[in-house]
């Protein structure tokens, strides 16, 4: 039997300007002139410009960006009103400039100083994904999930977040099902490991892969059932019970542990470190001019864009062919085309001139909330600063400057570096000073790297190291930023 019933839901949906200016703010200065290639070659009506008074402005029309002609009238009359209304709005207005650059772009003459990285193994996962035969749909649940695989090569997000992320970020609703088969069939991409969800199933990966190509290896298969069955005594190092419990010898229990020593727990290293180097370009420069700070944004690979001339041209050509008459309906379709494409190419410019302005608004307020360091290069000077803080200073949404700061970098008379760098949060001395949580790990990091490997620091000496140097931190937030510095426990880093 059927039911009428009433029912409030509350949607947010993007428009494709939106989601366009999300993407682009995400896009390093290192692989944009790509994506604006792309552009190019889509769209005819948007082109490459080299004299800025050439570039043509348009003006708003009486129709909106995504409005035709025939639905902004109901009779006929004011259909042609509308029609050459249209025309003449865009035409007879003066060219003015269209710039996508200003006084915050570094001078062509102004040197940048490349820094050396190696391919990101996205891209190594993303071609390799290019050999599937995948419908549209699993491409944007496969792109999604190798975008959230992390530095480590390790998938961190649950299905349940992947999913919510294709919701929100691109209106794409999906199961966590799919999501699942699909991590599954990135799990058997080179190197073997990647994309697995924990330190266990990354190794597991690398047994099963090895085991498939040499099946006889009995080391293997034994290797295999420590790291399903027996994992967490082999983390604890507890070797003779897994002796007892698989009834092993000592030479085959060396054997298979030989046999994961040498497997890879980090598994996108394995792509970097046989990759070709690059250079990436630094998408902002920071200067300092006799203690004052300058800040530019480089945009040498970025052309200046402009409507092409040719769509301008037709337009011109429809207005006098109609001029004193009714517009056919093959003349309103044609001009409602080239309407289109115009106003896309608009929609792009105005994307790619935003993007640079919010880039700057981002990176002007590290610039100063971090101003000791840009003068000085003492990573010490850095303080505590989070998305909220640039936020706030900025106006502008957490999600937004945190696409901002990702993949980006900033060139310094002290090196390149990574934005993300700068982020930390903040913890209070004994004598009640606020310092960075980068501070505290560069310390502990360096104590570590200093002990007696036969005798390795435990957690609870560690706590008592930096209380010693004045820093009050508790025994569980060592380990924690231990764990984030992918340090392991006292026991695993013990040597004979």
């Amino acid at each position: 039997m059927l039911k009428q019933s009433l029912s409030q839901k509350m949607l947010q949906k993007l428009s494709p300007q939106q989601i366009q200016l999300m993407k682009l703010l995400q896009v390093p200065t290192a692989t944009l002139e790509q994506r604006i290639k792309e552009e190019l070659e889509a769209n005819p009506a948007l082109e490459e410009s080299e004299d800025y008074s050439e570039v043509f402005d348009l003006e708003e029309s009486r129709f909106g960006a995504n409005e035709s002609p025939q639905e902004s009238g109901d009779g006929q009359e004011e259909q042609n009103f509308e029609f050459d209304d249209y025309l003449n709005q865009y035409l007879d207005d003066d060219p003015s400039n269209y710039k996508l650059k200003g006084e915050g772009y570094a001078n062509e003459d102004e040197k940048s100083v490349p820094i050396s990285f190696e391919t990101s193994y996205h891209e190594n996962l993303e071609r390799q994904l290019g050999m599937l035969n995948l419908s549209e749909r699993e491409g944007v649940i496969a792109l999604q999930i190798i975008g959230s695989i992390d530095e480590d090569g390790y998938l961190r997000r649950d299905p349940a977040s992947i999913t919510d992320d294709l919701l929100f970020a691109q209106n794409f609703e999906v199961s966590k099902s799919e999501v699942e088969a699909m991590i599954k069939k990135i799990q058997r991409f080179e190197p073997a490991g990647i994309c697995a969800r924990d330190l266990q199933e990354c190794l597991l990966l690398q047994i099963r892969d090895k085991i498939e190509k040499d099946p006889s290896d009995h080391n293997k298969t034994i290797a295999l059932v420590i790291i399903s069955e027996y994992f967490e005594e082999f983390s604890k190092k507890h070797y003779d019970k897994i002796k007892k419990q698989l009834s092993l010898s000592d030479s085959e229990l060396k054997d298979a542990i030989e046999v994961i020593i040498k497997l890879n727990p980090k598994p996108a290293g394995a792509i970097n470190s046989s990759s070709v180097n690059q250079y990436i370009i630094p998408d902002f420069i920071v200067m300092n001019r006799d203690g004052e700070l300058e800040l530019t944004l480089n945009s040498k690979n970025a052309p200046d864009l402009r409507i092409n001339d040719q769509y301008l041209d037709m337009l011109k050509g429809y207005r006098e062919t109609v001029s004193g008459r009714k517009a056919t309906k093959p003349e309103k379709e044609a001009v409602l085309f080239i309407k289109q494409k115009i106003d896309s190419a608009k929609w792009f410019i105005d994307a790619i001139k935003q993007r640079q302005d919010t880039l700057y608004r981002t990176m002007y307020s590290i610039m100063q909330y971090q101003r000791e360091y840009f003068l000085t290069g003492d990573e010490r000077r850095i303080k505590p600063m989070i998305l909220k803080d640039l936020a706030e200073v900025t106006g502008l949404d957490i999600s937004t400057v945190s696409r901002v700061a990702n993949s980006k970098f900033v060139q310094t008379e002290f090196g390149t570096k990574r934005l993300k760098d700068f982020f930390s949060e903040s913890m209070q001395t004994q004598d009640g000073s606020e310092v960075s949580t980068l501070e505290v790990k560069n310390i502990l990091n360096d104590v570590i790297s200093r002990e007696d490997k036969s005798k390795p620091l435990s957690d609870e000496k560690l706590m008592e190291i930096l209380s010693e140097r004045g820093y009050n931190i508790a025994r569980r937030t060592i380990a924690k930023y231990r764990e984030q510095l992918n340090i392991p426990v006292a026991r695993l880093r013990k040597q004979l």
